[in-house]
């Protein structure tokens, strides 16, 4: 199993986006990275354009360049746009949820719960990740795991959730409502999906 490893500070200042999502500002120096970066930025082509994308969003869901492609192919054989549609599938990703619902911090941290067999999908165990949730699916802490410092830290340090989850932070139970719309992702950041879907189709 291949997992994402390294600071992601620094992956976040090279890609100059927050790949946690945390909103904090990225002090986008004049110059690369790096012992030797002094050298000015040279202006990134269409191609590094588009590269820099896919890396920002593939980064943000912490996935591997192999899953990630994986999930680009399944989104483009569904109706409707290819990009709209790989984010979807991205959101409703078993690790995300459980990191939108709070239960973990990052979703590095939301991914190690789900590994170690302490999230129920419909009160059934399930560990696999990238396990593809639907609309209406109870997410929940399995009850012998309910009183986890872990947990109960991030739910008590989450602020603010998406529009489309709904959280009784109380039973550490959850609910996927609906699938997200388009407009509630990466509104503090912008990105541009249309970019990725260029890089894999060129």
């Amino acid at each position: 199993m291949s997992r994402n490893t390294g600071s992601t500070w620094k992956k976040s200042r090279r890609l100059g986006f927050s790949i946690l999502e945390t909103g904090e500002e990225l002090t986008r120096r004049n110059y690369v990275p790096g012992q030797h970066g002094n050298a000015r930025r040279a202006k990134l082509t269409n191609y590094g354009l588009q590269l820099q994308e896919k890396q920002r969003i593939r980064h943000t869901y912490q996935l591997s360049e192999k899953q990630f492609y994986n999930t680009y192919i399944k989104a483009s054989k569904r109706p409707g746009p290819s990009g709209e549609n790989l984010l979807v599938m991205l959101e409703s990703r078993l690790d995300n949820l459980v990191y939108r619902m709070g239960f973990a911090r990052t979703r590095r941290g939301a991914r190690q719960l789900v590994n170690h067999g302490h999230i129920l999908v419909n009160g059934k165990k399930v560990d696999i990740p990238s396990y593809q949730v639907k609309p209406g699916t109870v997410i929940e802490v399995r009850e012998r795991d309910k009183n986890m410092s872990v947990v109960a830290e991030a739910l008590e340090a989450a602020t603010t959730r998406v529009a489309f989850v709904e959280v009784d932070a109380e039973n550490k139970k959850g609910t996927y409502v609906r699938y997200p719309e388009r407009n509630e992702l990466f509104t503090a950041q912008p990105i541009n999906e249309l970019l990725v879907v260029e890089f894999y189709n060129r």
